[in-house]
């Protein structure tokens, strides 16, 4: 028996993966969605427009549904958003509850041209409702693979949908010039070194290229993460007991506009606390400079590593993996933290570097926390604690143990 894509992509916790598509203007968002919703894989997948005149699916419409939901034959739905949101995620959730539509495997939202994807992003995170019942699985990012690096780097808004990518699509291969799209795809890699490049002609792409590559997607194995840590193979020694990865680029003309990446590697174990109320400290330091910090972190008492993500000053709530990846730079269980900057001076930089080498133990963090009961690293410390596996749990200085009849039990 087959298993289609869609259903691999469901979510283990019962919500629905949501994958976000941004590009600038005339980049070929329109032209991908185009391919994708004729794709047969796309069964139970919904895509979230604004408007179906934007997209050619008139063509092979099965049924509509209502006003605002479209049956492709595909077993795609295409439901037109008119700009709100939320409230189409609502509406959505809300007849499957009714079964009034089939099952969801999937959304898909294509967002404007000119819109940055932080707000979508932190909707995902934010917002009770929806991220009770949806997830975040991904920012897909397409590049007009046609246009100079140049030419695009002086439009913010693309730049910033390249850095919060977590896949990109250099479009347009078929018309464009071998030089162009190596131009472009370094420029890409330039600024998000993490994040896989794919180069598409005319939309065509599969759709297991594009899906569940965030943090939260049921079918990432361990292995996959390393593809986060592709380019850092370069490393220094650095303070501590740290490796400082060298600064990957520098883009504009001044520090004040400059993206650039650096990566941390701890050669121990780390207090999840003691990281936690830090990085909290840093992001609302630095929120506006820290375009993105993605990383996977040995943590004290636990053998399995941690993915942390963090936009600017929000943190993702943070992921455990059932195991180490067994190959790549991630093989040798030191946790790794990627930054990508914009205008964060070297002093900062240096700064940040000094303050994650020497973590708070547990007692300090705990006093951090109760005096800044907002911190944004907090959803990081409200999930369970590493177990040892027999019901107890390890923190920094002590061991906790279950009452003796729980432990027989």
């Amino acid at each position: 028996m087959t298993t289609s894509f869609a259903t691999e992509t469901s979510n283990q916790d019962g919500r629905i993966p949501v994958s976000v598509l941004t590009g600038f203007l005339g980049a070929g968002k329109t032209t991908l969605l185009n391919h994708l919703t004729r794709h047969r894989d796309m069964a139970g997948v919904v895509v979230l427009i604004n408007e179906f005149g934007e997209v050619g699916i008139d063509h092979h419409l099965v049924e509509r549904v209502d006003e605002s939901i479209l049956l492709l034959d595909s077993g795609c739905l295409c439901c037109s958003m008119q700009g709100d949101f939320v409230n189409a995620l609502k509406t959505l959730h809300e007849r499957l509850a009714r079964r009034e539509i089939a099952e969801i495997r999937r959304v898909v939202v294509e967002t404007t041209g000119l819109a940055d994807p932080v707000p979508v992003l932190y909707t995902l995170m934010e917002q009770r409702y929806v991220s009770a019942r949806y997830v975040c699985d991904g920012v897909l990012t397409v590049v007009d693979g046609s246009r100079s690096p140049e030419n695009l780097a002086k439009q913010a808004e693309a730049v910033r949908q390249v850095v919060m990518a977590d896949r990109i699509l250099v479009s347009k291969a078929d018309i464009s010039s071998r030089e162009t799209l190596e131009k472009v795809e370094t420029w890409v890699r330039d600024l998000n070194p993490t994040a896989p490049v794919f180069r598409t002609s005319q939309g065509d792409i599969a759709p297991r290229h594009l899906f569940s590559g965030g943090v939260y997607s049921p079918s990432e194995r361990p292995d996959e993460v390393t593809s986060w840590l592709h380019d850092l193979s370069v490393q220094e020694q650095g303070h501590h007991g740290h490796h400082h990865a060298l600064d990957h680029h520098h883009h504009g003309d001044s520090a004040a506009t400059a993206i650039r990446s650096f990566t941390l590697c701890f050669d121990q174990p780390v207090s999840w606390r003691g990281l936690a109320v830090t990085m909290g400290d840093i992001l609302q330091q630095h929120g506006a400079e820290l375009l993105r910090v993605k990383g996977v972190l040995a943590v004290l008492g636990s053998d399995a590593p941690m993915v942390v993500q963090c936009v600017e000053d929000v943190a993702y709530p943070a992921v455990q993996l059932a195991r180490w990846p067994a190959n790549g730079p991630l093989a040798d269980r030191k946790g790794r933290l990627v930054f990508i900057t914009r205008g964060l001076s070297p002093e900062d930089e240096l700064s940040i570097k000094e303050r994650l080498a020497d973590l708070p133990d547990d007692n300090a963090a705990f006093r951090v926390l109760a005096a800044n009961p907002t911190l944004v690293t907090r959803c990081w410390l409200s999930q369970r604690l590493p177990w040892m596996g027999n019901g107890s749990f390890e923190t920094s200085g002590w061991v906790v143990q279950p009452p003796i009849r729980a432990r027989r039990a």
